[in-house]
């Protein structure tokens, strides 16, 4: 099955991870939030899909563009 990388829409620290590897997630599920600027900014899945790789830990900094998770669509 063909996969999508999740990416990070900014740079932050990821302050809370809401899904776990092996969970069905429809489009706009929140995967992951990064902290920004003392904001909250949700991941969201692009497309619905089996969660195949979370490849952030909670307080992980993240850049813009980076690979944060991988989802089985």
């Amino acid at each position: 099955m063909p996969t999508t990388e999740v990416r990070s829409d900014i740079a932050g620290k990821v302050w809370k991870i809401e899904a776990a590897v092996g969970d069905s997630l429809a489009a706009e599920d929140t995967i992951l939030v990064l902290e920004s600027m003392k904001m909250e900014i949700p991941v969201a899945a692009p497309v619905g899909g089996r969660l195949l790789e979370i490849q952030v830990a909670e307080d992980d900094v993240v850049g813009e563009g980076d690979v944060v998770a991988v989802l089985e669509s």
